[in-house]
């Protein structure tokens, strides 16, 4: 009788085998994998630049802001100091040139407050270490608890393999306003892409009363990996168009990128009181 060798193969060494991960599974290990970020991106400085732009309903620039900065981790989140800013503003048809990011044009400014508002609201959150705020884009662990995710597909996306991942809020919860997709690199579950758009709509009698209606708000934010555990944000922005107060229309966007990303030196210096010898 001639015998036949039985072979056992485990299925867990075979390359491109392994067992699949569930949506779960994929989005815990990121909510883990953001956690760590916020530690290791204490350890560097970087450059910031941001551009906010308001343009009127028949396309004409209303306002543009340009603002440079020097971003410096602390224990508890990150310290930006401006290092260049440019400012134009719209006036009876020109185009009007300021260098103080403060100056008022007129009496009531709204242009001016509210560009103000959106680059210190959307990028200027100094309790995380990229200063994009965390509710926009549902990564971390408390995020991810008020949505739903469902695993759209496995794919190539610029050269990695990558899980889309699209997600919306849970029902009935208050905290959690934006739907959308995030691409996560499947070796390293760390998002290379997220995008998102607002995912409730402004109640018909808050736009009677107050006249106010948002249109088109979302955002996205892309990533890349420098180093060992170092994933970063390199590039954001978002655009909408907004109506307020019966009279005050405006396209509205806004987009920040971050580069020249260097390891952050500490030193330390000892000085001898020398004046009793």
């Amino acid at each position: 009788m001639r015998l036949f060798p039985i072979i056992l193969l485990s299925v867990a060494v075979l390359p491109g085998l392994a067992e699949e991960q569930t949506v779960d599974q994929i989005m815990a290990r990121v909510a883990e994998n953001q956690a760590r970020a916020q530690d290791v991106r204490r350890a560097y400085v970087y450059n910031q630049k941001v551009l906010a732009r308001f343009h009127r309903t028949n396309g004409k620039l209303a306002r543009e802001e340009k603002l440079e900065y020097l971003v410096a981790p602390t224990p508890g989140g990150v310290d930006k100091k401006l290092t260049h800013f440019e400012g134009k503003v719209e006036r009876k048809g020109r185009l009007i040139s300021y260098d103080d990011p403060d100056k008022e044009i007129k009496d009531l400014d709204i242009d001016g407050d509210l560009i103000r508002d959106m680059v210190n609201d959307m990028t200027g959150d100094t309790d995380t270490k990229d200063g994009i705020g965390h509710d926009l884009f549902p990564l971390t662990a408390a995020e991810q608890a008020k949505y739903i995710f469902t695993l759209e597909g496995k794919e190539t996306y610029r050269g990695r393999q990558i899980y889309r991942v699209s997600f919306r809020p849970k029902p009935h919860e208050e905290d959690a306003d934006w739907k959308g997709e995030a691409l996560i690199d499947a070796a390293e579950y760390q998002p290379l892409m997220v995008s998102s758009k607002f995912a409730t709509h402004i109640p018909m009698a808050v736009k009677i009363l107050l006249g106010t209606d948002i249109k088109g708000l979302g955002f996205s934010v892309n990533y890349e990996k420098f180093d060992d555990g170092l994933w970063f944000p390199v590039s954001y922005g978002g655009e909408f168009h907004i109506r307020a107060v019966f009279f005050y229309a405006r396209n509205m966007s806004i987009s920040m990128v971050n580069s020249g990303f260097t390891r952050a030196k500490i030193s330390s210096k000892i000085a001898y009181d020398m004046s009793e010898k």
